[in-house]
């Protein structure tokens, strides 16, 4: 219901932009966010939306390199993003929520590889 396309080779200081559809469903975008999950580490949040859109979450590590968004009229979500670092390394993963009073993230996408060459 979610698939995740964008990702690929880069090098240290290039960018990418991820995308994210939905089909089968329609979520809100502003309960649907990203991933990542590096080679022998836990899957951790990258960027979500707040507040019913009206804010955004950024891990540490991406934030001022990453810019999440979305467009409800498509139902998909795009991360943008630049200056990427070998440690963005990763698995990206889009997620969405249920609804706008779920707490957890219920359904995943298949994932979308980005590599990053030092």
């Amino acid at each position: 219901q979610l698939q995740a396309s964008g990702g690929g080779l880069v090098q240290t200081g290039g960018s990418l932009r991820l995308s994210c559809a939905a089909s089968g469903r329609t979520f809100s975008t502003t309960n649907m966010g990203w991933f990542r999950q590096a080679p022998g580490k836990s899957r951790v949040l990258v960027a979500d939306f707040r507040l019913n859109g009206r804010s955004t979450y950024y891990a540490d590590s991406v934030k001022g390199r990453f810019t999440l968004s979305r467009d409800q009229a498509r139902n998909r979500v795009f991360l943008q993003m630049n200056s990427l670092k070998p440690e963005d390394t990763a698995v990206y993963y889009c997620a969405a929520k249920a609804n706008d009073a779920a707490r957890l993230y219920d359904y995943w996408g298949q994932g979308t590889q980005v590599t990053v060459s030092s």
